[in-house]
């Protein structure tokens, strides 16, 4: 995503339309895109401003965020609930739809970590055992 450019140059841009340049040809002139041009002058006559406004940012969480505390309650219900899990409950009970990313992302933003318990620990390998202790040479 390219940065934003200066108010300055914003404020020049209007002022060169204002003085009677088209869009195109302040946009050639102070070297920015037409469309750009154009989207600022019109910023500039519905707002009066030449500022940029804000980017980037969370738009989405607060949907999850209403449903704090029915997750901290599954949580606190069955400590070993997994991510899936907790998707399809508040699907089935309360018809909200979220991806398995964003209630990753609610967990990890109020720092509420599951770890797995030793009963969920990744198996051993195949046809091995406990190893044998090791041989004790004695001397003869």
């Amino acid at each position: 995503m390219a940065k934003t450019l200066s108010e300055d140059l914003r404020s020049r841009v209007v002022a060169a339309v204002q003085a009677g340049s088209s869009r195109r040809a302040a946009a050639e002139r102070f070297g920015i895109g037409v469309a750009t041009a154009i989207r600022w002058m019109r910023v500039f006559r519905t707002t009066g401003m030449v500022s940029a406004q804000p980017r980037g940012g969370d738009l989405r969480s607060h949907r999850i965020e209403a449903f704090r505390e029915v997750i901290l309650c599954a949580i606190d219900t069955r400590t070993d609930i997994t991510l899936a899990e907790l998707t399809a409950m508040l699907k089935r009970e309360h018809g909200a739809s979220f991806a398995i990313s964003t209630v990753h992302r609610f967990l990890a933003r109020h720092r509420i970590t599951l770890k797995k318990s030793h009963a969920r620990r990744r198996a051993g390998q195949a046809g091995r055992g406990k190893q044998a202790p090791s041989l004790v040479r004695c001397a003869a």
